[in-house]
């Protein structure tokens, strides 16, 4: 089988699984072009490589999808180009599955490589073929979504993607920030740290800058490399992050 995934970590982790699950064995593509941000109405197509959409192929293609925005976007926007793969092709939609992390607690993921290798034997049993209506439906939505070419795509569950303002996640930002300057590398840590899910850290550094021009935030430093709240009253001071 060859297995498809959208994000450079669950590639790794995929390949960590099959060193425990024979049955898991075989080459994992990534595409990693994050479509639930930016423009898109214009943009390429994902190709897969021709070892993946041969006709002469038997292998079954596994595409993993897990709960984010990112991975859901990447199977809208890949579809289209699978169709030849009817019949062969696998989908896994890792949503509302609960698993075990490393130290025997239930959680649920957001991200592939949140799951522990150990866990992919439970994983695999999600995988089942992508029918008929599913092709119609899901390429259709991704048109639809094109067509509407949001700055940003967020998942509000299973796979229903809603269009948002380019400011969207600036509130995930603008609350570790207060009245004291901060080292813009450490705002931008604490937000991905806090966030679920993750968003680029390229995206939400363009943010702060644009934050900063609008003159919500104020810049201190070569290149803004300490920020703080324009304007803020010291005596509101939030604690300190750690």
């Amino acid at each position: 089988m060859t297995h498809i995934v959208f994000q450079e970590a669950d590639q790794a982790v995929i390949l960590k699984a099959m060193e425990l699950d024979g049955g898991l064995s075989g080459p994992v593509i990534c595409f990693p072009h994050d479509y639930s941000l930016g423009p898109v109405r214009d943009a390429p197509r994902p190709e897969p490589p021709p070892e993946v959409t041969s006709l002469d192929s038997p292998d079954e293609v596994w595409i993993w999808v897990a709960q984010n925005p990112r991975d859901v976007c990447g199977y809208y926007a890949l579809l289209e180009a699978l169709l030849p793969l009817s019949g062969r092709l696998q989908v896994l939609f890792l949503n509302n599955l609960p698993f075990l992390n490393e130290k025997g607690s239930v959680f649920y993921p957001g991200r592939l490589s949140e799951i522990p290798p150990t866990e992919f034997r439970k994983a695999k049993k999600l995988a089942r073929p992508v029918t008929p209506s599913e092709f119609e439906l899901d390429t259709e939505e991704w048109r639809r979504l094109r067509e509407e070419d949001a700055p940003v795509r967020i998942l509000e569950g299973a796979k229903k993607i809603i269009g948002k303002d380019v400011t969207y996640y600036d509130k995930d930002l603008l609350a570790g920030l207060g009245p004291n300057w901060q080292k813009a590398g450490r705002v931008l840590a604490n937000t991905m740290h806090r966030m679920k899910p993750k968003v680029s850290e390229e995206f939400l550094a363009t943010r702060l800058r644009e934050l900063v021009a609008s003159g919500t935030l104020q810049a201190n430093g070569d290149a803004g490399t300490e920020i703080k709240l324009a304007g803020a009253d010291r005596r509101a001071e939030p604690a300190e992050e750690s």
